[in-house]
């Protein structure tokens, strides 16, 4: 059996011993250990209170407090110190109704929650989404993530990758429809920001207005702080804005969603250099108190080939399209080749395109399938035009007076090396080749320029250039100062920023009111369990995902459209009708357990619960099978598959799809309800039709007992006289 590695369970546990082992003869003691139990039980079911620990808290004290044996003292004590060493994890428990873990299991997470690094209430708004109900969707996703309309289009979505319905087809189409109801509510009109609480005279300076440092401001003012945001640009929204071509992320759409910010009185100081424009010492003389940085990583890594800087036209992606975002579009050249593959390079690529480059060429050292780049942008990339170069290693950029000629390249190929899994380019003898090309762009990676930085001189630095943070808090080793974004993690995703700048501004909060930081991160918090979209099991069977519509190839060539042109509303319903509400049913597999083994009737095909060896899934062959006998619904602990009775038929539903409806049967006698005939037909299988019919009527057990009892004695001979 596997061992428990929540505390909480642990607790439970140990708890549950103590009262059934028959140690406890004491019935004072007794009571007590039954009433911490029936406490912790609710904080492991998402049912307890805030005073839920101190009542807990309490009744240990009364434990100990009495007059037991040594043996007595040795529990009281044992679960004083279960209760204080994993007191994070109780309150986590209380204030998120979650458990990472999965041992309580009532309170398990959906895996997309827990992919998602904001930690995205997910199901929820998608059930919300399916129901025509977009604001308030818009209002979930925005207690985590401030970027919902961003996010919606650029975003790498861990979650789709977790999204149990491709286990049955594909993945729900998470990301596109939180495009869709961002815009709708923005549209609408319906958009709105939370109630922010009064100013309470703290100040906080944020450095960099990306993804993370404007994630942090918003909560920060949400909480009732002042907030100055520090942007060396021109612009809001860092690499959001200088990093992602508009026809990925039209401008428009950062700029309304940065102004929900600044409603919110967030204000942004634009053209101002950290450490340059305006200093350390100027901030906290204006009374800041605290830090948040988050610069990005805005330096490109050299190639480390020979030409790189003796050409105009050698160009680095991230000033590249840095420049193309501020405002210039000339073309960098007639042939541009970019070396890379990923994002970045793809990027760099399809805009050179869009400015009018004949040809675009992507030469990557390794293999199509590990570039690391999405495969959509790759996609899309080829049905552009784009050519690709694969298992290319450049050597030197080639020219004279001033002007690129080509790329001298080598050919590999990829090998496994010693003490290492992945296959590794190694040069073939011979392989040379030139690319020919006017521009070189390189797209290998970034890093952190940490100039300005120097008066945060207690900070710690990591070996790769990063600042080193708690993940719990974001919090540096400098009092006050804290960090998120790519300024600690590298290169990442704008969701991964959002998700630190949100864990950043929490820990602010703590250490303005002094509150212990936690040493785990806060785990996803479930804010309320919206009750699941209803549909017949053929419907949710036979829902797919719908493919994109995209912008004709032409266009894309020529200009900065949106490419993706997003779903119309009646996919977007469909589509999120999809979801399977992992929140609720978290795949223990007990319903499939007890139909097939113990009732002997196997009318779940369910094959998507198990993980390790999946089966057919088909929601319709229950209705086959199914005598409704209501065993599944008993046996499930987060009722998730239940047994109702509804306008005359009695429902079997799993997360609101219709899986088996029959009709309730009466007794022709004292009309009370019976099972349904099929399982009334089970049970005279099972007991080979022990009962006699009474006149082939449908009868309860009490009033055929009767009947049966009355033609006994009216049928029984008389006595003899």
């Amino acid at each position: 059996m596997a061992t428990q590695t929540c505390p909480v369970r642990s607790t439970i546990v140990y708890l549950s011993d103590l009262t059934e082992s028959g140690v406890l003869t004491d019935p004072r003691e007794r009571r007590i250990c039954e009433q911490i139990l029936n406490l912790v039980e609710e904080i492991s079911e998402g049912a307890a209170g805030n005073d839920h620990l101190s009542a807990i808290d309490a009744l240990v004290e009364e434990y100990l407090d009495g007059k037991g044996s040594q043996k007595t003292r040795v529990n009281g004590d044992r679960l004083k110190q279960m209760l204080s060493e994993n007191r994070e994890v109780f309150e986590s428990h209380i204030a998120t109704r979650n458990c990472p873990s999965h041992d309580c299991g009532k309170l398990a997470p959906s895996p997309c929650q827990m992919a998602c690094p904001a930690g995205i209430d997910i199901p929820t708004y998608l059930t919300l989404i399916a129901k025509g109900e977009d604001a308030r969707a818009i209002e979930v996703i925005r207690r985590d993530n401030p970027f919902p309309w961003v996010c919606g289009l650029i975003c790498t979505r861990p979650c789709e990758m977790m999204c149990v319905r491709s286990r049955i087809d594909t993945p729900v189409s998470i990301k596109f429809l939180k495009a869709f109801a961002a815009e709708r509510a923005m549209s609408e009109g319906a958009y709105h920001n939370p109630e922010k609480k009064p100013f309470n005279g703290k100040k906080v300076c944020v450095i960099g207005a990306g993804p993370g440092g404007l994630t942090a401001a918003y909560y920060l003012a949400l909480m009732g702080y002042g907030v100055r945001v520090i942007e060396a640009l021109p612009v809001s929204g860092g690499m959001m804005m200088i990093g992602i071509p508009r026809y990925r992320l039209p401008r428009e759409v950062i700029d309304r969603e940065v102004a929900m910010i600044e409603d919110l009185g967030v204000e942004i100081s634009y053209n101002t250099r950290f450490g340059a424009d305006i200093t350390y010492e100027d901030m906290k003389a204006e009374g800041f108190e605290a830090f948040f940085i988050s610069i990005g990583a805005h330096r490109a890594l050299d190639l480390g080939i020979q030409g790189e800087k003796e050409f105009p036209k050698a160009l680095e992606a991230i000033g590249f399209l840095k420049d193309v975002a501020l405002g210039n579009h000339h073309a960098p050249g007639k042939q541009v080749v970019v070396i890379g593959g990923g994002n970045v390079a793809i990027d760099a690529a399809r805009t050179s395109l869009r400015l009018g480059a004949k040809k675009v060429t992507i030469a990557y050292r390794r293999s199509e399938d590990q570039m690391p780049a999405d495969i959509e942008e790759v996609e899309q990339a080829m049905e552009e035009g784009i050519e690709f170069s694969f298992l290319t290693i450049p050597k030197e950029i080639l020219g004279s007076e001033g002007r690129i000629t080509g790329l001298d390249c080598i050919k590999a190929e990829l090998i496994q090396k010693e003490g290492s899994d992945r296959l590794m380019p190694v040069p073939i003898p011979g392989g040379d080749f030139i690319l020919e090309a006017d521009a070189v762009i390189s797209a290998i990676g970034q890093y952190v320029d940490d100039k300005g930085m120097e008066a945060f001189d207690r900070m710690n630095w990591s070996r790769r250039g990063t600042i080193e943070v708690s993940h719990a808090s974001m919090e540096t080793a400098m009092p006050g100062v804290f960090a998120a974004g790519d300024a600690v993690s590298g290169p990442a995703t704008v969701i991964e920023a959002i998700g630190g700048g949100k864990r950043a501004a929490e820990a602010i909060d703590r250490y303005f009111n002094h509150i212990p930081q936690p040493r785990m991160p806060k785990i996803p918090v479930r804010h309320h369990r919206e009750p699941p979209v209803e549909m017949t099991a053929a419907r949710k069977m036979t829902l797919k995902r719908p493919s994109m519509p995209m912008l004709n190839v032409d266009r894309r060539r020529t200009t900065f459209q949106q490419v993706e042109l997003g779903y119309d509303e009646e996919s977007v319903r469909k589509e999120a009708g999809r979801c399977l509400r992992c929140d609720i049913c978290r795949r223990c597999g007990k319903c499939i357990e007890v139909c097939r083994d113990k009732m002997g009737i196997d009318a779940l095909q369910l094959g998507y619960l198990a993980f390790d060896h999946s089966t057919e899934t088909d929601f319709r062959t229950t209705e086959k099978k199914c005598i409704t006998c209501g065993a599944c619904a008993a046996n499930c602990e987060n009722q998730a598959i239940v047994l109702e009775e509804k306008d005359g038929h009695r429902n079997l539903k799993l997360c609101g799809t219709l899986l088996n409806s029959q009709a309730i049967l009466y007794c022709d006698h004292c009309r009370a309800v019976l099972p349904s005939a099929e399982y009334l037909a089970f049970i005279a299988r099972k007991t080979g039709d022990m009962v006699k019919k009474t006149q082939h009527r449908l009868l309860c057990d009490n009033c055929r007992r009767s009947l049966s009892a009355k033609i006994n004695v009216e049928t029984r001979p008389s006595d003899p006289k």
